[in-house]
């Protein structure tokens, strides 16, 4: 390792413990709080002048900007859960609707339910919501190529799940 790999190091093992406290409570959400405070804090090290204040308050101040994206992703992912609770379920068609699309809704719903929960609540928000992938990047507090890779595999597996249908069909 090279010397600024071991100074980075040294300060995360010395600063993560300040971190961590003033994060989420959730022991999981704390992990992920420290690693992003310590990757914008890696980003942004050239924006550090000792003079303006210590490293430590520094650290502080991402930490709570932080923190308050934390907290308003994980308040966005209750709205939205809540708001998905009240909508009726994609696989019961309205009264008068086509039996063929009937059809259709309960083949892709069961396809879906054999996607991992990422993949299944990536592809319901962009199908069902009507999101874009910067906008379940939002919502989910995940970071745009994570929905990406969700959203791509959960489709190519839907994609072979509903062939497989077919083929078990015919």
């Amino acid at each position: 390792m090279d010397r600024s790999t071991d100074d980075w190091a040294v300060l995360h093992q010395r600063w993560a413990g300040l971190v961590a406290r003033q994060s989420l409570g959730d022991p999981r959400d704390a992990e992920d709080v420290t690693q992003q405070v310590f990757a914008a804090a890696w980003r942004g090290r050239a924006g550090y002048a000792p003079e303006r204040g210590s490293f430590a308050a520094w650290l502080v101040g991402i930490t709570r900007r932080t923190v308050a994206d934390a907290l308003a992703a994980r308040t966005r992912r209750a709205e939205l859960t809540a708001a998905a609770a009240r909508l009726p379920s994609a696989r019961h068609a309205p009264a008068g609707s086509d039996p063929e699309a009937a059809l259709d809704r309960v083949v892709v719903g069961r396809a879906l339910d054999r996607l991992t929960a990422p993949q299944q609540q990536v592809l319901r928000l962009a199908f069902y919501q009507d999101l874009t992938q910067t906008q379940i990047a939002r919502v989910t507090g995940w970071p745009l190529g994570t929905v990406k890779s969700h959203a791509r595999r959960g489709l190519e597996r839907l994609r072979d799940s509903l062939r497989e249908d077919d083929l078990r069909a015919a």
